[in-house]
């Protein structure tokens, strides 16, 4: 609490900043956190956000970026925007799930069936429209980074089919909707903070996880766990977001500048992930992992249920029928 409350005494007097250059220029700085590390293709995808930033508004706009939680949790983060004392950060689209219900979509499971619908979808309306759903809790999305897709990774028992998820304990994120997804595998959804998962993997506390390939290499869980299934249940995307105190106070240039920016960043990233994400089949690999490729179609079946309540849902009807018929345009 004192780091967090130190935290945001100094945002308060620096976040959304003027500096002058050389005497002359002024520039508008703005503050971003995070809370990975700066290896990861993120935290690259921002740095060169903030360089297309100056290039586009000819040095009148720049970022200062905070990596690894320098400045508190993605929930924290997303405190200090509404407030006014952050003025961008970074977060999944689960710890976006309890503000706004458009993002659950992105936890129902084969609700997206390619890579290539899942991009089309966040880079079309739909996707516009998902990000500025925030509005009325005081912040809105900017762009969307790849985050890949979720799959299951366990320590002692192979999953090629729903049916090996029974009785199994597996951690997943905070959130209602991957609950449910569990349940409709039929495993045990198991709550453990990400950064008790190691421990607990190799404690048996839980008996397995699900997440895309980098984030089990990062976090070192290929080394506790012996096989990885790529089942890619769910493809649940980080999101660039930013306080509306901050957006309010933008010009409309300084917007275009920011949107522009953000969106050379998200084509950017999504190369640096794919990479990352074949270094890290690779590292598990080479630590023994054992990668699994089953059959897709009994998951698919199984989450069918699933994605008719939602469907059935006014909440959700029309976003999803979107959603779907874009699949259906593609292929």
């Amino acid at each position: 609490m004192k780091v967090l409350k130190t935290a945001l005494l100094f945002l308060m007097c620096v976040s959304f900043s003027f500096s002058c250059k050389e005497g002359v220029k002024e520039v508008r700085v703005l503050k971003l956190a995070h809370g990975l590390p700066p290896s990861h293709s993120v935290h690259l995808g921002l740095l060169y956000m903030n360089e297309r930033l100056k290039e586009l508004s000819g040095g009148k706009m720049s970022m200062d970026i905070y990596s690894s939680a320098q400045l508190g949790s993605e929930n924290q983060c997303i405190e200090l925007l509404q407030i006014g004392s952050l003025d961008i950060t970074k977060v999944s689209s689960a710890a976006l799930e309890g503000f706004a219900d458009p993002f659950k979509v992105f936890g129902i499971p084969y609700l997206f069936r390619s890579r290539e619908q899942f991009f089309e979808v966040l880079d079309g309306s739909v996707g516009k429209q998902i990000l500025g759903s925030t509005e009325p809790y005081w912040f809105r999305g900017l762009a969307y980074f790849d985050s890949g897709a979720r799959s299951f990774y366990t320590v002692n028992k192979q999953i090629r089919t729903p049916e090996d998820l029974k009785g199994l304990k597996i951690r997943v994120q905070k959130s209602p909707i991957a609950v449910e997804m569990m349940k409709t595998f039929g495993g045990s959804a198991t709550p453990v903070d990400w950064g008790e998962l190691y421990t607990a993997l190799q404690s048996n506390v839980v008996d397995g996880a699900e997440n895309n390939t980098p984030s089990v290499t990062t976090a070192f869980h290929h080394e506790v766990v012996k096989y990885y299934s790529v089942n890619e249940h769910t493809m649940c995307p980080d999101v660039i977001i930013i306080s509306l105190a901050t957006w309010q106070k933008l010009t409309e240039q300084e917007r275009n500048w920011l949107r522009q920016a953000a969106d050379a960043a998200a084509i950017y990233q999504r190369k640096l992930w794919a990479e990352q994400e074949k270094q890290s089949l690779e590292e598990m690999e080479a630590h023994g992992v054992e990668i699994i490729y089953p059959d897709k179609q009994p998951f698919m079946d199984a989450a069918a249920p699933m994605i008719e309540r939602f469907k059935n849902d006014p909440v959700f009807h029309d976003l999803i029928d979107q959603i779907q018929n874009t699949h259906e345009k593609d292929n």
